[in-house]
C-alpha cells in the first residue's frame, strides 16, 4: 500500500483491515480478528500486552501494522488512539464493566435490571455506529424492489418475521423463506434480479442463509444485511451492510437493537412511499 493510501482515521483502517481479510496469512487474519474485536486494547495497550491477549508473537503485530503500509506498530496505534478522543466507550467495554459489577447471585430483578441496562447501551451505539446516508441507501432500494424476500434463521429468525410483517402492512409485495418443510432452496428460486433480498444472520452465521444471500448476489438481486460484525460473511455480499452489536448478558443475547433497526426501516419506508401515511394503527 502506497503511504499517500494509509488510513488516517480508525473507519478507514476497519474498512481496510475488513476488504483484505481474506487475503492475509493466518496469524495476520487473527490479529486482524483481535483488533476489530478489541480496539480500546489496540489503542491503549502495550505490544507485549497485546501479543499475549492476541495469542501471537510481538513481531507478528508489527508485520501486521506494516502489512498495512505504515512504518510500525505504533504508527497504526496512533489511529487506534484517534478512535477514543472521537467516540464515547465502545458498547463491548460498558458491558464488560456491567458484568463485572455482579459478583453476588442475582435476583429475578436483577436479571432484569442487567438486560435492560444491557439493552440500552445496545440500542446507544446502534445510534453512535449506524451512519444516516446507510439508512437513506437501505430505504431507497427498499421503495425500488419489486419483490422483498427476508431471510433469517435462528436466534435470527424473529426479527426476519417482523421484518415480514411490518413490510407487509406497506403493501410492499414481500415473503418470508422460512425454510418450513425444509423447503428453503425451493422458496429462494423466486427472487429475481429485480428482487431485493433482506438477510439477518449472526455469528455462527446459518449455512442456508449465506447460501440463498450468495445466490441472491450471483444472480444480480439487490441485498439488505443486518449482521454483527465487518468479518461477517454478509458484509461482502451486501449492497448495504448494517453491523449491529446486540446486547448481551453472559451468554444470552437479546434482539432488542435489531429489532429498533427494522421497525425504523419500516417507518422510513412508509415515509417514502407516502409522505402522508398515518401510523396510529399501522403496526397494530
Amino acid at each position: 500500500m502506497a503511504p499517500s493510501a494509509l488510513p488516517s482515521n480508525y473507519e478507514d483502517l476497519r474498512t481496510v483491515i475488513s476488504t483484505r481479510h481474506d487475503l492475509l496469512s493466518k496469524r495476520l487474519r487473527q490479529i486482524a480478528e483481535f483488533a476489530l474485536a478489541n480496539p480500546n486494547d489496540m489503542a491503549l495497550e502495550t505490544v507485549s500486552v497485546i501479543a499475549e491477549r492476541a495469542n501471537v508473537q510481538p513481531s507478528s503485530l508489527i508485520r501486521f501494522a506494516k502489512a498495512f503500509g505504515y512504518d510500525g506498530f505504533s504508527t497504526m496505534q496512533r489511529v487506534f488512539r484517534a478512535r477514543l478522543t472521537e467516540r464515547q466507550p465502545s458498547y463491548r467495554e460498558r458491558i464488560k464493566a456491567l458484568k463485572e459489577q455482579s459478583d453476588t447471585p442475582m435476583s429475578a430483578i436483577t436479571v432484569l435490571d442487567r438486560f435492560t441496562e444491557a439493552a440500552t447501551h445496545a440500542l446507544s451505539h446502534l445510534r453512535e455506529e449506524t451512519r444516516p446516508e446507510l439508512l437513506e441507501q437501505a430505504v431507497e432500494l427498499l421503495a425500488n424492489a419489486e419483490w422483498i424476500h427476508v431471510i433469517g434463521q435462528r436466534r435470527a429468525f424473529p426479527v426476519a418475521a417482523y421484518l415480514n410483517y411490518t413490510l407487509s402492512h406497506l403493501d410492499r409485495k414481500v415473503s418470508l423463506i422460512d425454510s418450513v418443510g425444509g423447503m428453503v432452496t425451493e422458496q429462494a428460486k423466486n427472487i429475481s434480479p429485480n428482487d431485493l433480498l433482506l438477510a439477518v444472520s449472526f455469528q455462527s452465521y446459518a449455512p442456508d442463509t449465506l447460501a440463498i444471500a450468495t445466490q441472491a448476489r450471483q444472480q444480480g438481486s439487490k441485498i439488505i444485511a443486518i449482521t454483527d460484525g465487518p468479518l461477517s460473511p454478509f458484509a461482502a455480499l451486501s449492497d448495504v451492510c448494517f453491523e449491529v452489536e446486540e446486547a448481551q448478558v453472559e451468554s444470552f443475547r437479546s434482539l432488542s437493537a435489531c429489532m429498533c433497526l427494522s421497525l425504523s426501516l419500516a417507518v422510513c419506508l412508509g415515509y417514502r412511499l407516502d409522505k402522508n401515511t398515518n401510523f396510529d394503527n399501522l403496526f397494530a
